[in-house]
């Protein structure tokens, strides 16, 4: 017999990224969105060859894959992904986040699904491919980063996306068919980049990567 009360959906995260390579910065603000938002996965997603950047100067996709998985590892609600993963191991195939959320929204058809991305990312949405589309299909969640102003990630969004009335408080941008979430209590500076940049100088990368992840850089002499 039933009590009255509704199930809610569960809820699921997509975290796209290029990762290259995954850090803590991503660990950490995967697990705040997972408590704040009651998720019960979090998936992954390395973008095989992202839109805006340059396919040549990426670790290859199978190595940030790999790092992906041995993050992931010991997280029960982390999970690796292969949605956007190249048919072969010559294949740059470009693959777009809107197409992803909908083949997620076809898996799971009755989750609440989240999409999470960087700030930094987040503040070219208008440029990506059919972008009131994915603004429209789902929740975000953004990972901001140290510098980045709520109203920043607001004037990135396309005018006719927001709606007439706002929330008052200072961590979401109300849009008309969705909600813009913006994690604001843990903003990292840790950046693929500076790793990227610390690994060809030689100097160490200890408690900026999960130990696996750095033990993989080291034996694949990755960026370098």
């Amino acid at each position: 017999m039933s009590d009255g009360r509704e199930k809610k959906p569960r809820a699921i995260a997509i975290f796209g990224g290029t990762f290259d390579p995954i850090h803590f910065g991503h660990v950490i603000v995967a697990e705040a969105a997972a408590r704040r938002f009651h998720l019960s996965e979090i998936h992954f997603v390395p973008s095989s060859h992202p839109p805006h950047k340059n396919a040549e100067q990426l670790a290859p996709f199978w190595h940030r894959y790999a790092m992906v998985a041995l993050a992931c590892a010991a997280k029960p609600r982390f999970i690796p992904s292969l949605a956007e993963a190249p048919r072969d191991s010559t294949d740059w195939q470009v693959f777009y986040s809107v197409d992803t959320i909908a083949r997620f929204r076809r898996r799971h058809p009755h989750a609440q699904i989240y999409f999470m991305i960087g700030a930094d990312s987040f503040l070219e949405i208008a440029a990506w491919r059919q972008a009131q589309r994915l603004l429209d299909s789902c929740d975000f969640i953004i990972a901001n980063r140290p510098g980045v102003r709520l109203e920043a990630l607001r004037g990135a969004i396309p005018a006719e996306m927001l709606a007439p009335k706002q929330s008052r408080g200072q961590e979401s941008i109300t849009l008309r068919k969705s909600t813009v979430h913006v994690l604001t209590t843990v903003a990292s500076a840790i950046s693929s980049t500076g790793i990227r940049r610390r690994c060809k100088r030689g100097m160490s990368i200890r408690r900026l990567v999960p130990p696996a992840v750095e033990d993989y850089i080291h034996k694949q002499a990755l960026y370098r």
